[in-house]
């Protein structure tokens, strides 16, 4: 047995460390997940996900980023399968399900990959990649082509669903005829809660007149902004078709085109850095799962070990309906916080505005700006008043906001948690296993609040230039306390109106990801007490000396992982 309890130099991440924990305790797929991303750790990549319905343009508008025809396409649902493209000398490969890697040609891809060539996937292909030398992958990114959503193959969505865990960032493939979807919609605000790097393109836009294009975009927008609680960039409008093609597009673009140039640039190493956290940490968590299962399935009987899986099956079976039936009464409850924030930004509002009104009357009076200067001090000042109050206000309502939080959150914590204290006082037996996730602590998301200034109302018009060019000094004073002082009072609106927005949403994403995580906890626990189970059986069958050797092992692996997981990652 080689077990590594300690970091070395060579693997400060802990990433080999823990493969070896894995593999000796026979947990072969946690191995595996870890060997794969010790690589990619090394290799630097990070996945971009290109997601979206089917037909939507994802397999084109990956061809045109990479300047070539790579993925194959056509006029019906063609992705079937999960394609990573990655950068290096052209090559292909397969990943069948039962684990295998087989090197194809890059030109064979489509045999693997489609619709009309693998229905439904019958060939059990799991993962396809592809290697190409883009100077837009060279640093690490690794674009991902997936078959569309609401495709009549419903494996399609499937596969697509259940890789969005794994995603960095993602490029949210829309139609700018017809606008977005109810499904879109909950696509995006799933992946959302996964990455916070999405680039929104309305691809096909050759297909309209730009008035139309225009049209689409400022609703897409508007949905997108609605879904997700706060502002959006974009979206992107293009014509995948016509880049690849080689024809100039005089859309969107050069500037998508740039932007995700700019993702690899600035964003790539901290996108890598946080999949390796996250990874470590997930696999740490199944296997000490998987070992405290083992264990505690050598303590017991083979029938009362039987029961006991039967009672867990039960109780996953309640607890997922009642975490369902509890995710409703969350929403009510949410729009109960909501009406709560409103509300104090109402009183908050009320109570600030006049304030900041006086105070900017007092601050304009004690400006010593040239003529033609003082309009823009005087909104300067406007600024500078109105973020000290909407801090004020911040620091109010944000402590208040959580605390509401973390009381409705408990229920939630409460359910999962009461399920294994359920079991533990019916079955002795059953003591050991751990609660789900410990009572929460703070937002699970974090605050995308920035004020905005609203510049575009401040530009000089003819007519404040003569203002400020002939008027009196008084009365150029009065004209700028009419005029700033209204843009003032929208400045503070518009900005309370963000922190009420922003918290709203912290409350819902933080919700969405406790409940996501309590209900894949609850299938692992089940998942991981069967197999233990399973070998507990194999182990009685060749005696109690092999059972006895065997629960000695996993205490040596539980003290290993424990002395690995107390190492923070690098």
């Amino acid at each position: 047995m080689q077990v590594m309890t300690a970091l070395s130099e060579n693997d400060p991440q802990g990433f080999e460390a823990l493969e070896c924990l894995a593999r000796d305790a026979g947990a072969a797929e946690l191995a595996s997940q870890a060997r794969v991303l010790a690589e990619r750790m090394r290799q630097g990549l990070y996945y971009v996900a290109c997601l979206g319905q089917f037909k939507r343009g994802k397999s084109t508008l990956l061809n045109a980023l990479l300047g070539e025809p790579i993925l194959p396409v056509g006029v019906v649902p063609v992705t079937s399968v999960v394609t990573v493209v990655r950068y290096g000398p052209r090559a292909a490969r397969v990943r069948f399900a039962a684990g295998n890697w087989q090197e194809i040609a890059p030109a064979e891809l489509s045999q693997y990959v489609t619709e009309e060539e693998n229905p439904e996937n019958q060939r059990g292909v799991a993962a396809a990649e592809v290697f190409v030398p883009a100077p837009l992958l060279k640093k690490g990114m690794c674009l991902v082509d997936t078959p569309g959503i609401g495709s009549i193959f419903t494996g399609n969505t499937e596969a697509t669903r259940a890789f969005v865990p794994h995603l960095d960032a993602a490029i949210v493939v829309l139609g700018a005829d017809p606008p977005i979807s109810a499904e879109e919609l909950s696509l995006v605000l799933e992946v959302s809660q996964h990455c916070r790097a999405l680039l929104f393109v309305l691809n096909k836009a050759d297909r309209l007149p730009p008035q139309e294009c225009e049209t689409a975009a400022a609703f897409t927008r508007k949905a997108l902004e609605k879904r997700l609680r706060r502002p959006v960039a974009g979206p992107y409008l293009v014509s995948a078709a016509e880049r690849a093609a080689g024809k100039k597009d005089a859309r969107d673009w050069p500037a998508f085109e740039k932007d995700l140039q700019m993702l690899a640039q600035d964003s790539g190493d901290a996108l890598v850095r946080s999949a390796g956290k996250r990874g470590r940490r997930r696999i740490e968590d199944q296997l000490r799962r998987f070992l405290a299962e083992g264990h505690q399935a050598l303590l017991l009987p083979v029938e009362e070990a039987s029961r006991r899986v039967e009672a867990l099956r039960s109780c996953v079976t309640e607890a997922e309906r009642s975490l369902n039936d509890l995710g409703y009464l969350f929403l009510a409850e949410q729009e109960r916080l909501g009406r709560i924030f409103a509300e104090k930004k109402d009183a908050f509002l009320s109570a600030a505005l006049p304030h900041c009104r006086k105070e900017f009357a007092e601050r304009l009076a004690t400006l010593g700006a040239p003529r033609l200067r003082l309009r823009e001090q005087a909104v300067e000042a406007a600024l500078q008043i109105g973020r000290v109050w909407l801090d004020r206000f911040l620091n109010e309502v944000g402590p208040e906001a959580e605390r509401l939080y973390l009381e409705a959150s408990r229920r939630f914590v409460d359910l999962a948690n009461g399920f294994v204290q359920r079991l533990a006082v019916s079955d002795g037996a059953l003591s050991s296993l751990p609660p789900l996730v410990p009572p929460e602590s703070c937002f699970r998301r974090k605050s995308g609040l920035f004020y905005t200034s609203l510049m575009s109302l401040t530009g000089r018009t003819v007519l404040t230039f003569l203002s400020d060019l002939l008027l009196s000094r008084n009365a150029r004073l009065r004209d700028i306390e009419q005029d700033v002082g209204a843009y003032l009072e929208r400045v503070l609106t518009a900005n309370a109106n963000r922190i009420a927005n922003d918290l709203d949403d912290r409350v819902l994403e933080s919700r969405r990801k406790l409940q996501a995580e309590l209900a894949a906890n609850l299938r692992s626990v089940l998942t991981t007490a069967e197999d233990a189970l399973a070998r507990a059986r194999d182990l009685r069958a060749r005696g109690e000396q092999a059972v006895a050797d065997e629960a000695a092992r996993i205490l040596s692996l539980q003290q290993s992982l424990a002395r690995l997981s107390s190492a923070p990652p690098a």
